[in-house]
């Protein structure tokens, strides 16, 4: 397999990351040989570079011995270590909540309360499984020596024994359960059965790392390294005026100094992993605030994506907007969904999370046609596999989504944004809102405020 960011065939260039697809002719795996660490002769691995919908771009590896019929299967992240932890706790209370498939880094602890079973970060790599299959594997382990414990330590066989059965009744699911996930890369994520409609049985939280943490994951601050030399800070040595990134003055450039300029920093194809570059520039939102628009260009796959941040703090209050979608002026309006902002559709009973889609600049026509694309695009986390009563729910919602956009269905769209930082424009004039557009402003939660990493006593412990 080439290492180049894309691979050729027939002439047609493709992404080195592609989505699971059963139907792929060239699904460009690649085998190795490799060392059999059970019989220690020759064995093959197998990689598979690709993208899971809803989540990111992944290695998935396989290995098996024919000499002695060993097999391993372990997944690796191939994306960016992501900016915040994630916390996942499920409600497993049904066979569909056992089925449910389960991405997994290395940085992945696991607990159920009830059984108070807990698997140490690092202590296993990473995988794609089910809650099913993280009960069997921990079985399989508990019984792996059972034999010649039973004859040298009898008492501890007993009670291995003993937990396996509790273990065993878990799967049966005579009693409900809670499986726990706690990732410090930011890299796991649970299969949500009912999508693109919320997860009740599933809690998700974003969390900010500490600096121990960050330090696990080989991310230090400059103030933890002490091998910063004192004389780059005054200043560039000599090999920087070759880098691709040069360090700038504080005082080189004012915010007056970047309105109309147009800012250029080569970046990675968020597709095909190419480089390109991205167009950055500050302008201000009429009756908003100012904004940093990014937009991205790939000449290689062409895909085209556009980015917008805020480019003031975090507002006191969090904003919520409820715009009625009944005739084409409401389409027409102007959308800054900032990437802290969650959509919702009640008519639809879809949601989609602040990540999915990113900050952008559009109307309510776009955010629609961006939410009905990724739907259509990557609603099954597995394609070939997916359940038809899923496949048919999604394909129900994405006909939905249709009849919103051809105005014969009325509907609501709601974005809740605890940054403050997302806009919805008024069809009124001035400052006044129209009959169809509603805004609430309300506190944070300490959970929101502790996504944001606004929290008093988070800040102060990473700081120390």
């Amino acid at each position: 397999m080439s290492t180049e960011n894309l691979t050729e065939t027939a002439g047609e260039k493709k992404p080195l990351f592609r989505n699971i697809d059963a139907d792929d002719p060239d699904p460009e795996t690649t085998e190795l040989e490799s060392a059999c660490m059970n019989c220690f002769r020759s064995g093959r691995t197998r990689l598979l570079l690709t993208k899971i919908p809803f989540f990111k771009e992944v290695v998935i590896m396989s290995f098996k011995c024919d000499d002695c019929g060993y097999e391993n299967s372990e997944i690796q992240s191939a994306s960016e270590i992501q900016k915040k932890g994630v916390h996942i706790e499920l409600s497993v209370k049904c066979a569909e909540d056992l089925n449910r498939k389960v991405v997994r880094s290395d940085y992945t602890s696991v607990r159920i309360p009830e059984v108070e079973l807990e698997i140490p970060s690092q202590s296993q790599k990473g995988e794609i499984t089910t809650v099913e299959g993280i009960i069997d594997r921990t079985i399989r382990g508990l019984t792996q020596d059972q034999e010649s414990r039973k004859r040298e330590h009898p008492d501890d066989a007993t009670a291995i024994d003993a937990y396996i059965e509790k273990l065993t009744a878990l799967k049966e699911l005579q009693n409900n359960f809670t499986l726990i996930l706690e990732d410090i890369s930011g890299n796991s994520f649970v299969e949500n059965p009912r999508a693109p409609s919320s997860d009740p049985n599933c809690k998700i939280h974003y969390f900010q790392r500490l600096k121990e943490q960050d330090n696990i994951l080989g991310l230090y601050s400059p103030k933890n390294v002490a091998s910063i030399d004192e004389d780059d800070k005054k200043e560039p040595r000599k090999d920087q005026e070759n880098q691709l990134l040069k360090p700038i003055a504080e005082d080189a450039w004012g915010i007056d100094d970047l309105h109309g300029e147009v800012l250029q920093f080569q970046t990675l194809c968020s597709q095909c992993g190419s480089s390109c570059e991205t167009n950055m520039k500050l302008t201000k939102i009429p009756h908003f605030k100012e904004v940093v628009i990014m937009a991205t260009v790939c000449e290689e796959c062409g895909c085209k994506t556009n980015e917008v941040k805020s480019g003031s703090g975090i507002e006191e209050l969090g904003i919520r907007f409820e715009i009625r979608v009944e005739d084409k002026e409401d389409l027409t309006r102007d959308v800054l969904k900032s990437e802290t902002c969650c959509l919702k559709i009640p008519e639809l009973e879809c949601e989609v999370g602040p990540s999915a889609l990113g900050g952008r600049f559009t109307t309510i026509e776009g955010i629609l046609m961006a939410m009905k694309d990724q739907l259509q695009n990557e609603g099954c986390l597995f394609h070939d596999s997916a359940d038809d009563e899923i496949k048919k729910r999604l394909e129900g919602v994405i006909d939905r989504f249709d009849e919103i956009l051809a105005l014969n269905l009325k509907a609501t769209l709601v974005l809740d944004d605890p940054a403050g930082n997302s806009y919805v424009q008024s069809l009124a004039d001035g400052d006044e809102l129209d009959s169809k557009l509603k805004i609430e402003r309300y506190e944070r939660s300490f959970d929101q405020n502790e996504e944001l990493g606004l929290n008093d006593m988070k800040t102060e412990n990473y700081e120390e």
